[in-house]
């Protein structure tokens, strides 16, 4: 793993998406599950979940980990959580994210390594940000 290097990854949000996670979740705020409250907010329409968005973060960095163990590390990494997630913009049905996970410092000592995430919608624009901090424990 090297400063700089990065993994992306980009889903449609659809309203299925929207409605599963509101079952597995049980957050099925009006916000999320009701198209005529929202029609009616400044927004327009239902807004996916911000913690979607932060399973799609998770979902690059289980890509980043993957890459670092096709590399043969003797190593096991694990989250050790986010930082700084901020939900930007909102994210509607069929809008298309895409995450960005970019390796920005590496703790030798702490054996950490620490990640920007961006999560951009089909126009460019930034929805969602954060920071994922990873711990590597050696394997023994």
């Amino acid at each position: 793993m090297q400063i700089g290097e990065e993994v992306t990854f980009s889903k449609t949000v659809s309203e299925s998406d929207i409605y599963m996670f509101a079952g597995i979740t049980g957050d099925f705020s009006g916000n999320h599950v009701n198209e005529q409250y929202m029609s009616k907010s400044s927004f327009g329409h239902r807004i996916a979940h911000g913690a979607l968005l932060v399973g799609f973060m998770s979902t690059t960095s289980t890509m980043m980990i993957a890459r670092c163990v096709e590399k043969g590390i003797d190593e096991t990494p694990v989250s050790l959580g986010y930082d700084g997630i901020r939900f930007i913009k909102p994210v509607f049905i069929n809008d298309t994210v895409t995450v960005t996970y970019t390796i920005s410092d590496i703790d030798i000592k702490k054996r950490r390594s620490l990640s920007d995430i961006t999560v951009l919608n089909q126009k460019g624009d930034t929805v969602a940000v954060g920071r994922h901090i990873l711990k590597w424990v050696a394997d023994t």
